[in-house]
């Protein structure tokens, strides 16, 4: 009788010690699984962060065009053309010296690097100058204020104003179209269609 009990209560201990091995485990399980689901969670979430951040900068990291014109006359041709920006509303900083200028026209398309900034093998170069920037010390080619005002000027063969090695393309005649695209290095784009008047006799510089 008492071999009886004492076999029932051997069994049940040791029911119960499975149990409780059984249940450690699933509590193990269930932790781990926890750490690796909040793991993944942050990661995913500062990947969309970052992702959502890339996708801001690239439509709000732009910049604005001012004013457009050209001059530097020769057989009735546009060979100088200054287009001066400004950051563009709900902008960062912008610095135009790590941005790149693509100039589609009669001529072809042709892409171009600030004078002194990023490094490659563009096919000209475009020049960076100040009309305002209250920075002190300045803050060009960087636009860090929205009452900065930065000329980008784009010389059409004639080495008019920048280097022989800066220059591209061919000059734009009376009547002609360009289409010009600033893009930031944050991927903004900003187009902006040039138009020569028809006429320039008598004109040192016109709005284009």
């Amino acid at each position: 009788m008492n071999s009886s009990s004492n076999r029932r209560r051997g069994e049940r201990g040791q029911v119960g010690i499975g149990t409780l091995i059984v249940f450690i485990a699933m509590v193990l399980v269930a932790a781990i699984a926890a750490g690796v689901l909040i793991n993944t969670s942050g990661y995913l979430q500062s990947s969309a962060e970052a992702t959502g951040q890339g996708a801001s900068d690239s439509t709000t990291n732009r910049v604005q065009v001012v004013s457009t014109t050209g001059s530097h006359f020769e057989n009735n041709a546009v060979g100088v053309v200054n287009i001066t920006v400004k950051k563009a509303p709900g902008a960062g900083n912008v610095d135009l010296g790590q941005a790149t200028v693509q100039w589609v026209g009669p001529s072809g398309s042709y892409y171009q690097l600030a004078e002194n900034g990023a490094s490659g093998n563009p096919d000209g170069r475009f020049g960076v100058s100040v009309v305002q920037d209250d920075d002190s010390p300045a803050s060009s080619p960087v636009l860090d204020s929205t009452e900065d005002r930065f000329t980008i000027t784009l010389d059409l063969e004639s080495a008019d104003v920048l280097d022989s090695e800066d220059v591209f393309g061919q000059r734009l005649s009376e009547g002609e179209t360009a289409t010009v695209r600033i893009t930031t290095a944050s991927g903004a784009t900003t187009v902006k269609r040039i138009v020569v008047p028809k006429t320039l006799s008598g004109e040192s510089a016109v709005t284009v």
